[in-house]
């Protein structure tokens, strides 16, 4: 049975060589008192996923940065805090995919360390 670590819209995606959980609260007004003490207002809190390929294909390089594409794409993974896999709506930060080599038995270049951040909307 294989046991998937990452889909993007329903869709196993080939497993990144890391996935970094982060929970980010938002708060709509931060300050401190003329004490020092610090009043928050937190409206949410969010999750953000540093994710990290190893070496890819053109075509896995393509089928990821295609799913990830869109103003907003559902992401199944493993969350830290539910402490199972669940699926929430993320968008898409900066995404970097450096050229690793050229493979001459498949006759096509390699990407290395494709990543990207994945923001809870």
């Amino acid at each position: 049975m294989t046991l998937y670590y990452l889909a993007i819209g329903g869709t196993q995606v080939k497993s990144p060589q890391t996935l970094t959980w982060v929970i980010q609260d938002i708060d709509a007004k931060a300050s401190r008192d003329s004490n020092g003490t610090m009043h928050r207002d937190r409206i949410a809190s969010k999750i953000k996923l540093t994710v990290k390929w190893g070496p890819l294909t053109v075509t896995e390089c393509k089928a990821i940065l295609t799913a990830i594409s869109g103003q907003f794409f559902s992401c199944t993974y493993l969350d830290a805090q539910a402490g199972g896999m669940v699926t929430k709506q993320f968008y898409v930060g900066d995404r970097t995919a450096p050229v690793y080599t050229f493979n001459e038995q498949l006759s096509q270049y390699v990407w290395t360390d494709l990543e990207a951040d994945f923001i809870e909307q």
